[in-house]
């Protein structure tokens, strides 16, 4: 005979339990704009405009763009470029509003962002070096702002991989694992990739320093092995497996958040979405 004293039955709560408690999902997207891409008025660049196809970078913004978009909520993205030199005086960036705006970065759906994105290559000089630790630590000061489980961060860097400021970039991803949260790099070209594949912690959990990330916040997706074949079907197949790539990890990245800090979500409700409030100074 089993004699049972005490039982405590813990609920097991699910990324939809989240959404439909108004958890919100803010989507900030960032795009490589260094010289290791290649002038973009020379073919073989990354950025190159062609009149008769989209470049990698238009392929994968408006591809993962597409998949993304549904997880935010007021379709309204920030949109940042890092790499460049800016007009008029020429000054280095690795945080540039894509827009040109000096006081809001927001473009309206994958559609303004695309438009942002072809108007800054026509402005800006592209440069270097290759430095994301900016733009995650950008991120990070809303999300460190927002920590009570009303909203979660999600930052697309499309790249071509070629990143030039590995410890910095560790310890930013290292102190963003604590916070609301997700890093999603999409690498174009042909580069080796394997420093992405480093930060993506899925076989050893990254660390900067002797500290361990809390969580596995990071998802690389080389875009080269979701572009192959021209066919309807083949082009269908890729959207489908990039979409299942892509979207792989953050549901679980947003549950593990909310079971470390201890957030419920909360009852269902319908509400308005909002921007999030401006970060700290």
């Amino acid at each position: 005979m089993i004699e049972v004293l005490k039982c405590k039955i813990d609920p097991v709560y699910s990324f939809l339990d989240y959404i439909k408690g108004g958890t919100q999902m803010n989507c900030v997207i960032a795009i490589d704009f260094t010289a290791s891409n290649g002038a973009p008025s020379n073919p073989t660049s990354l950025h190159y405009l062609s009149p008769y196809q989209p470049n990698q970078y238009t392929q994968a913004l408006y591809s993962v763009g597409d998949i993304i978009k549904d997880y935010d909520s007021d379709q309204l993205f920030p949109a940042l470029g890092f790499g460049a030199r800016l007009p008029p005086d020429g000054r280095v960036s690795h945080e540039f509003f894509l827009n040109g705006s000096t006081t809001s970065p927001y473009c309206e759906g994958i559609a303004g962002v695309m438009a942002a994105y072809q108007q800054a290559l026509q402005t800006v000089q592209l440069y270097g070096p290759t430095n994301f630790a900016p733009v995650i630590n950008h991120v990070a000061r809303f999300a460190t702002a927002v920590r009570d489980g009303t909203q979660y961060f999600i930052l697309l860097i499309i790249t071509d991989g070629v990143i030039t400021d590995m410890p910095q970039t560790k310890e930013a991803i290292v102190n963003a694992a604590a916070l609301p949260m997700s890093i999603i790099i999409v690498g174009v070209g042909e580069a080796n990739f394997d420093a992405m594949e480093e930060l993506d912690g899925d076989d050893v959990r990254l660390s900067s320093r002797g500290r361990v990330a809390e969580r596995d916040i990071v998802q690389f997706v080389p875009f080269r092995e979701f572009s192959r074949g021209t066919s309807a079907q083949a082009v269908e197949m890729n959207k489908a497996r990039l979409a299942k790539e892509v979207l792989a990890e953050i549901p679980d990245q947003i549950v593990s958040y909310m079971k470390k800090t201890a957030i419920k979500p909360r009852p269902p409700l319908q509400r308005q979405p909002t921007l999030p409030t401006a970060p700290p100074t």
